[in-house]
């Protein structure tokens, strides 16, 4: 009587249970070149591109990646709900030596 039901809900659990995974962004500041290819029409061409790109200058927006040749408006659109862009991460000064002032 109740095997439906659990049948039901197996195939609900198979179905959604790795959507908490999927639903998180991708840093395009810190990702992966394997990272940035599971992203929608990203190869390695393109996601090799990101890397080269945000080496140079990281990225200060999500919608900046469109700066990146190979990524224009609609593959934006397809990818943009999948991604985040972490804060630039700050140069270290070196410690000043021991007797000096700052």
């Amino acid at each position: 009587m109740y095997s439906w039901i659990r049948v039901a809900f197996l195939v609900f659990v198979l179905m959604f249970g790795g959507a908490a995974m999927a639903a998180e962004k991708i840093d395009i500041n810190t990702a992966s070149q394997a990272q940035l290819e599971t992203l929608p029409g990203m190869g390695p061409v393109i996601a090799g591109r990101i890397i080269e790109y945000r080496q140079k200058k990281p990225f200060a927006s999500i919608e900046e990646i469109k700066a990146v040749k190979g990524i224009g408006d609609a593959t934006f659109l397809k990818i943009q709900d999948m991604l985040t862009v972490s804060a630039p991460q700050a140069e270290e000064k070196p410690a000043a030596p021991a007797g000096t002032k700052q």
